[in-house]
């Protein structure tokens, strides 16, 4: 094998395969491979200019003993950026290191004929190729040895209870509330992106960790050193992007519920806060304020004057959100078009469909800039024009009918080679054009991945179950989404899907719910308040009137008691509004995300790194949600320094755990005084 220095990078071919390896970024590594040809030169994630920047390669050789017992000189080389280095062995092992220690090592295990760590029969290779039978792409499977004692974080959101991911198998795929999102911090020093979009799987395994693309042509993986993990996410962060400055008009409360159905229902909604004294920063149309899906307008029978609407929202302050979803209903005047144009994305057999929620449809090839543009200019003149100030992406996945990946295909090639980059695609046909109007772009975006953070998504949990259950999940899912670099994050008060809403179980999950969400990037009320028992306002199969809705969803809906707790904790969430906006401007300026793992304030603090149940909000409170029924006292983990109880002015010294009271009308929280 032969080590090659080309334009500032190691170069190597070996057994068919071209390897590169370039400094890419503080203390940081970009590896790709091919098996053919070149490189793509598609920057993916990586998407952020950074200086120019000359690595340290040296070329060497390593003395082996042969299995016959002679001795022979092997050729390695290594590439060093700051703190961090890479040594290629002659079999084409990467070993990184930091600071001259090992931190991670591709995992071989080949008999090559000397006496070598990676001399085995097993006959596993370190990058793992193989063609797709009748394509030009390959399935891939790259290896790293396992490290014991470490911890994983961060890609993204799984509804899981795990914050550590040691252990996990993740699927490398988009759907309705799992965001992928491959960007991975580890407890030994270093961040790790996996930087390609093809549908796969990941394995944190105790003894290997494996990185499955199942249709790619390029292995493109990047790697970052630093001493901790808010060093890592600003180095991540210098290279994927960072959010823009989040506005302070959007601090307080979003309202929302399934479905407002009529202009009319919004405002008296607006009209009520008002009354009540409340301050609503935003409310949001929900879904089939059209007639059919692929519309993208007001069904003028419900909604006859969304500019009058609009203008008295605007007056009491509220901006205006409003659903969009990429599928398009065969009934509907746009599909012939983007059918004719080639828009729609293709199935690879059988009929045309992806998508079959209330419509026959199919959804939009947001691959095609030309999809995108024409999207925009539908929204821009059906929405924007009539004062519309932002959008909520939902379905943005897609939420395909059947998650076939292989069965479809975008412009750019099938879905499995690229899918997970669809809704960053698809919120960039909305944040490109709004952009071209000045501010700050803030829409609700259901999925991202990889740089979603600087498109102004705010991204939220998906359609996830009313239990106490789903809450707990979600404090791992806020948590490991803003180690994955995506700060803007937000989860529907209360769960998605209730039976009962006058349940007082549920309500008592509403509350607790309310609570952790004021300690959170955005506090938005939403959720199907079930029964559906509501009549629809039109009987016929037609029209935005046909579908149901759910019960009210708004502070006042759930009884005296419940109402004065969230109006008290709405009233904390107001005095935070310069504390927040602080949060905001520190994630633009490097990465930080407001809600933090324990581990992220105290990474020398060993019992830190255990905890998922409680975590920081920003650098100065200690938040710790109450995560079961009938549950009025829980455990808190209060690390060196001193904290103030906010109930009552308590002090304690850290270093400690402590028992802290949990009425229903108070979630424990601790300021940190030093």
């Amino acid at each position: 094998m032969q080590f090659e220095e080309i334009n500032g990078a190691l170069e190597f071919r070996h057994n068919g395969e071209r390897v590169r390896i370039e400094p890419w970024g503080k203390d940081a590594l970009r590896v790709r491979a091919v098996m053919a040809g070149t490189f793509t030169g598609d920057r993916r994630a990586l998407s952020e200019e950074i200086p120019a920047q000359s690595a340290q390669i040296r070329f060497m050789e390593e003395e082996f003993r042969e299995g016959d017992g002679s001795r022979s000189k092997k050729p390695r080389a290594s590439v060093t950026n700051g703190a961090l280095s890479a040594e290629v062995n002659f079999a084409g092992v990467i070993t990184f290191r930091k600071n001259g220690e090992e931190i991670l090592r591709e995992y071989y295990r080949m008999y090559d004929g000397t006496v070598s760590k990676e001399s085995r029969c097993l006959k596993f290779v370190n990058r793992e190729w193989k063609g797709i039978p009748g394509a030009s792409e390959y399935s891939l499977n790259v290896k790293f040895e396992s490290r014991d004692g470490e911890k994983i974080f961060g890609m993204g959101q799984y509804q899981h209870p795990y914050l550590n991911l040691k252990g996990c198998v993740l699927e490398l795929a988009q759907r309705n509330s799992q965001v992928s999102v491959p960007f991975a911090i580890s407890s030994l020093g270093y961040g790790f992106l996996w930087n390609n979009p093809a549908v796969g799987r990941v394995t944190f395994g105790k003894n290997v960790t494996e990185w499955i693309a199942r249709s790619t042509r390029e292995m493109d993986y990047w790697i970052t050193a630093a001493g901790t993990p808010k060093e890592i996410l600003e180095n991540y962060t210098a290279v994927t992007g960072r959010a823009d400055i989040f506005p302070d008009s959007l601090l307080g409360l979003w309202q929302c519920k399934l479905r407002y159905r009529t202009q009319e229902e919004v405002l008296e909604v607006a009209r009520r806060y008002k009354r009540e004294g409340i301050r609503l920063d935003a409310i949001i149309i929900d879904f089939f304020h059209w007639t059919v899906q692929g519309e993208w307008k007001f069904d003028r029978t419900y909604w006859p004057d969304p500019e009058a609407m609009t203008d008295e929202l605007h007056a009491m302050g509220t901006k205006v959100f409003v659903s969009v979803w990429p599928s398009v209903d065969r009934r509907n005047g746009n599909f012939a078009a983007l059918t004719e144009r080639g828009l729609l994305i293709r199935t690879e057999r059988g009929a045309a469909q992806t998508y079959d929620y209330q419509g026959d449809c199919v959804e939009l090839d947001v691959f095609n800039p030309e999809t995108r543009a024409y999207l925009w200019e539908v929204c821009d003149r059906n929405y924007r024009s009539a004062g519309i100030d932002a959008f909520w992406l939902d379905n943005s996945e897609p939420d395909y009918g059947v998650y076939d990946f292989e069965h479809y295909r975008y412009c750019t090639g099938p879905a499995l080679t690229n899918s997970n980059l669809y809704p960053q695609l698809y919120s960039r046909a909305f944040f490109d054009g709004m952009s071209r109007t000045g501010g700050p772009v803030v829409n609700l975006v259901r999925c991202g991945w990889a740089g979603s953070q600087k498109y102004g998504n705010v991204i939220w949990s998906g359609d996830i179950p009313s239990t106490f259950e789903a809450l707990a999940d979600q404090i791992q899912c806020g948590l490991n989404m803003g180690l994955a670099g995506i700060p803007w994050w937000t989860s529907d008060i209360g769960g998605f899907m209730t039976e009962d809403a006058s349940d007082p179980d549920f309500r008592q999950l509403l509350v607790r719910w309310f609570q952790f969400a004021v300690y959170s990037p955005v506090l938005r009320m939403h959720g199907d308040r079930g029964p559906h028992d509501i009549p629809p306002l039109d009987t016929r199969n037609s029209g935005g009137g046909y579908l149901h809705t759910g019960h009210p969803n708004e502070l006042w809906s759930y009884g005296g008691e419940v109402y004065a707790i969230l109006k008290k904790y709405l009233a904390v969430r107001e005095s935070m509004r310069g504390y927040i906006s602080g949060l905001y401007r520190e994630a633009h300026e490097n990465g930080s995300p407001l809600l933090r793992a324990m581990f992220y304030e105290f990474p020398q603090d060993g019992k830190c790194w255990e905890l998922r149940d409680q975590y920081m909000f920003g650098g100065k409170y200690l938040v710790a949600p109450v995560l079961q029924l009938n549950a009025f006292s829980r455990e808190v983990y209060l690390p060196e320094g001193e904290w103030k109880l906010t109930s009552g002015g308590e002090t304690f010294r850290g270093g400690q755990t402590v028992r802290a009271d949990a009425p229903l009308d108070y979630m424990p929280v601790f300021e940190r005084l030093s």
